[in-house]
């Protein structure tokens, strides 16, 4: 025991035994408290290298353990976005929680209509769901907070107009003013005639007037016909 405790620096020669068995117990207790934080510390750390959210896939493939996850989402350290991610609490609040959840669940889709509508600002109507587009045959997300609605697009419906901005620390996936001015006159049948008209009037009262763009995506998206009199009686 002499030995040990001289080894490790804590032997006084004035020091009785006993008192040398109860720092070295000290020692061993501060240790394993210290160890008991250390996870979620740690964890902590981890979520702000990565700009204080993750998937809890992402989550266990940097080392936290489930355990540590859910003791750190029940005492308020990360809150839930949706079902899988994650963020950090004490972070700033979230601008666009529900197009960022989105665009993290799934990456493969572009923010389209209604929602790209009110991300572009041309639009008095507020989306109750995430209005999302994905490749004809690829398999429907599984999100269901927030609510997604999917649109099927493909060739250069699906591929042209896309945008990639950065909104909250997380890289989205949305489609132009004018592509998406187009989509609205394609889907006028699911979300209404007066919705496409007046994001059409808005955009001539708040964005860059852009023909060439929006006669080229009326072509893609095949309604070069019905878009053509709405956009003389606005221009």
């Amino acid at each position: 025991m002499n030995l040990v405790v001289d080894k490790l620096g804590l032997m006084d020669k004035n020091t009785s035994k006993c008192q040398q068995v109860l720092v070295l117990l000290s020692k061993a207790v501060g240790t394993m408290a210290h160890r008991r934080l250390d996870p979620i510390q740690e964890a902590k750390g981890l979520f702000r290298r990565h700009g204080g959210l993750l998937r809890t896939s992402e989550a266990m493939r940097a080392g936290i353990h489930p355990r540590t996850l859910y003791a750190m989402r029940d005492a308020g350290v990360v809150e839930r976005l949706s079902r899988g991610l994650y963020r950090l609490a004490d972070l700033p609040p979230l601008g666009n929680p529900d197009l960022v959840a989105v665009s993290l669940r799934v990456p493969s889709g572009v923010i389209c209509l209604l929602s790209a509508l009110a991300y572009h600002e041309i639009t008095t109507q507020v989306p109750h769901e995430v209005y999302l587009a994905l490749p004809r045959g690829a398999e429907p997300p599984r999100v269901k907070q927030p609510p997604v609605r999917v649109f099927w697009f493909k060739g250069k419906a699906l591929t042209e107009g896309i945008e990639t901005p950065e909104i909250d620390g997380v890289r989205l996936r949305v489609y132009s003013s004018e592509k998406t001015l187009s989509d609205c006159f394609k889907y006028r049948n699911k979300i209404g005639l007066d919705t496409a008209i007046e994001a059409l009037k808005l955009y001539r009262e708040r964005k860059p007037l852009k023909v060439d763009d929006l006669m080229h995506f009326a072509k893609v998206c095949r309604v070069e016909k019905v878009m053509r009199p709405y956009l003389e009686a606005v221009l």
